[in-house]
C-alpha cells in the first residue's frame, strides 16, 4: 500500500501532467470543429475550462509537495510552452489563460512543504474530479470519434488523433484508479505496459508531424517517417515482453535513447513553428505538447531503469 507522502506526491506529479495535457487536447479538437459544429465547439471550450481549473488548483496544492525531478523534466512546461500558447490563442481565437503557465514556472524555485491529513483528503478529493473531468472527456471524444467515422462530422483532426486522445484519457484514467486505490503494482509488468502504450504514443506522433507538415518539408517528412518506423518496431518489442520480461532492460535501453533523439527533433520542430521557420499546417502548441509528452516518457523510462 502507497503511504501518504507517495500517494500525494505521485497523484500530483500524474495531474499536473495529464490536466494539461486534456486542457490542450479540448483546444485542439475545438479548434478543428466546422462552425456548423458549434455545440461541439462549445462542449469542447467546457472541457479546456474544467481542466484549466483543476490545474490551477493542482499546482498551488503541489508548491512544495512533488520532486524536482518532476519540475527539472520539461513535462510540465518547457521554456516554449508560454510562447507557443500565445502564437495557437493568435490563430485560433481561442482563449489560453497565460497565468496557468506563469504559476507553474513558479514551482521550481517553492521550498519544501509538510503533507498532513488534510493534505492526503484535498488530494483524494482533486482525484475523484479529476476522475469524472477524465471520464466527461474520454465520452465527448468517443462521440466526436464514431460521428467522424460514420461521416456525420468533419473536422480537420485525423481520425487516428482523435483515437489516440481518447487513448490518452484512458490510460489517463486508469493510473488516477490505481493511485486511488493506493494499490502496489508489479513494476516490472507496469514497465512493459507503459512502453507498449508510450512506444505507439511516439510512433503516432511522427505520422501526425509528417502528415502536418507541407509537402515541401521533404528532408523533415523523411526523418519523421523514420522515427514512425522506429517506434513501430519498439512498440512490437514492447508488446512481446509480457512473454519474456527478461528482455525489459534491452528494450527500455532501446526506447530512452529513440525518444531522446524524437524529442530533440520535436524541439527543433517546435521552434520552427514559433519562428515562422518551418511550412506545416500545425498549431505551435501541439509541438510543445508532443515535446512534453516525450519528456514525461523519458523520467519514466529512467525511473525503469533504476528500479529494474
Amino acid at each position: 500500500m502507497l503511504s501518504n507522502s507517495e500517494f500525494v506526491r505521485q497523484s500530483l506529479e500524474l495531474n499536473l501532467f495529464f490536466m494539461r495535457i486534456a486542457k490542450e487536447h479540448s483546444i485542439f479538437l475545438e479548434a478543428g470543429f466546422a462552425t456548423r459544429d458549434h455545440p461541439f465547439i462549445e462542449q469542447a471550450e467546457i472541457l479546456k475550462n474544467i481542466f484549466s481549473k483543476l490545474l490551477a488548483e493542482t499546482i498551488c496544492m503541489s508548491d512544495g509537495i512533488i520532486s524536482q525531478e518532476t519540475v527539472n523534466s520539461g513535462e510540465l512546461i518547457t521554456d516554449l510552452t508560454l510562447l507557443s500558447e500565445r502564437e495557437t490563442q493568435f490563430y485560433t481565437n481561442i482563449y489560453i489563460d497565460p497565468n496557468i503557465t506563469i504559476m507553474e514556472a513558479a514551482l521550481a524555485s517553492s521550498s519544501p512543504k509538510q503533507i498532513t491529513m488534510n493534505t492526503v483528503r484535498m488530494v483524494e478529493d482533486l482525484n475523484n474530479r479529476a476522475i469524472k473531468a477524465a471520464e466527461q472527456i474520454a465520452m465527448f471524444k468517443s462521440r466526436v470519434l464514431r460521428d467522424v467515422l460514420s461521416c456525420r462530422m468533419f473536422t480537420t483532426n485525423y481520425p487516428l488523433l482523435i483515437d489516440h486522445i481518447l487513448r490518452e484519457a484512458k490510460f489517463y484514467l486508469r493510473l488516477l484508479r490505481i493511485l486511488q486505490s493506493r494499490k502496489e503494482i508489479d513494476l516490472a509488468r507496469e514497465a512493459a505496459f507503459q512502453e507498449t502504450f508510450w512506444n505507439r504514443i511516439m510512433a503516432e506522433h511522427s505520422k501526425f508531424i509528417r502528415g502536418l507538415l507541407d509537402p515541401t518539408e521533404e528532408k523533415l517528412f523523411d526523418t519523421a517517417n523514420d522515427f514512425g518506423r522506429k517506434f513501430d518496431e519498439l512498440t512490437a518489442e514492447a508488446k512481446n515482453l509480457a512473454n519474456n520480461l527478461g528482455l525489459l532492460p534491452s528494450v527500455t535501453e532501446k526506447s530512452l535513447k529513440n525518444t531522446i533523439d524524437i524529442r530533440d527533433f520535436k524541439k527543433q520542430g517546435t521552434e520552427g513553428l514559433t519562428q515562422c521557420k518551418i511550412k506545416s499546417i500545425a498549431f505551435p502548441l501541439l509541438g510543445d505538447h508532443v515535446v512534453r509528452e516525450a519528456n514525461h516518457y523519458i523520467r519514466m523510462l529512467k525511473n525503469f531503469k533504476q528500479e529494474a
